[in-house]
């Protein structure tokens, strides 16, 4: 294994010896010691001991390779909540805010939210800590992404307060309606050229595409949002950056109204939703 840090160094030593930019060096250092930002100038002189350096270099090597700050620091802020992230679950990004932003808008008071895909539950998790008015039911079709929603939600929210199921779509749920519908599902296109560069490396596969067109899954959520969405109620979905004319069409297509799509802080069309007549 490569080693940039020796024992006994400096705090202040370790920070130039590392191959990494400032900014990760110290978020190392600061989850491996313990220390706040504040802390790592005031301890700058303190030397690292030889379980500490190991710890460093391991999780350098780590990041060097490319692995997501995210997995190898075990969590990742998302809407002023931090949550545990592990490679089973999709990392929470800023984009993402936009579609908690707008459920927010549009659920009703004292109503029913459904979370499809909820993954790592950031989606769920933070409409229900900023809303405590409404009931809110996250769905995932995989078993370790919902062991870590129940870690998130523990951290978050009283018991309870975000029911989280097993289920592939809608199938888990019967008859059950809601006011409003979010998900984030799948929507890269097989064999895009993405998959294989950047963070997506890392990320599990079935949550970043569904080995298709990058369209399946919003037919399912579309085609079976009509039995689940209460009349007049809210279909939100956030899609890729050059996705929100084809949602619509299918919306337009399954006879919603009021379709629309809104764009995020960089000014892409990044969710699309619409009425249920």
């Amino acid at each position: 294994m490569s080693a940039w840090l020796a024992a006994g160094s400096r705090i202040a030593d370790s920070q130039s010896a590392s191959p990494l930019d400032a900014l990760e060096t110290r978020m190392l250092l600061m989850h491996v010691l313990g220390l706040s930002r504040v802390q790592l100038i005031t301890h700058s002189e303190q030397a690292l001991s030889a379980d500490q350096v190991e710890r460093l270099n391991q999780l350098i090597l780590r990041r060097v390779n490319g692995e997501p700050m995210a997995y190898i620091l075990g969590e990742r802020e998302f809407y002023g909540l931090d949550f545990y992230v592990t490679p089973d679950v999709l990392i929470p990004r800023p984009d993402t805010e936009l579609l908690v932003e707008l459920a927010l808008q549009y659920a009703p008071r004292q109503s029913r939210l459904l979370d499809l895909g909820t993954g790592s539950g950031a989606i769920a998790i933070a409409v229900a800590q900023q809303r405590p008015d409404l009931t809110v039911l996250a769905l995932d079709v995989s078993p370790a992404a919902l062991k870590i929603a129940e870690k998130n939600a523990a951290r978050h929210l009283a018991a309870g307060k975000v029911q989280l199921i097993q289920s592939d779509w809608y199938s888990a749920i019967a008859d059950q309606q809601f006011a409003t519908i979010v998900s984030n599902p799948p929507y890269i296109v097989k064999d895009d050229q993405h998959l294989s560069q950047g963070d997506l490396r890392f990320e599990p596969l079935n949550a970043l595409t569904d080995h298709a067109d990058g369209l399946s899954a919003y037919r399912q959520i579309i085609t079976g949002a009509g039995k689940h969405l209460a009349e007049g109620g809210w279909l939100l979905m956030e899609h890729g950056y050059d996705q929100s004319s084809a949602v619509q069409e299918l919306l337009s297509a399954a006879g919603f109204s009021e379709i629309q799509s809104w764009p995020d802080l960089a000014g892409i069309l990044r969710v699309s939703g619409a009425r249920l007549p």
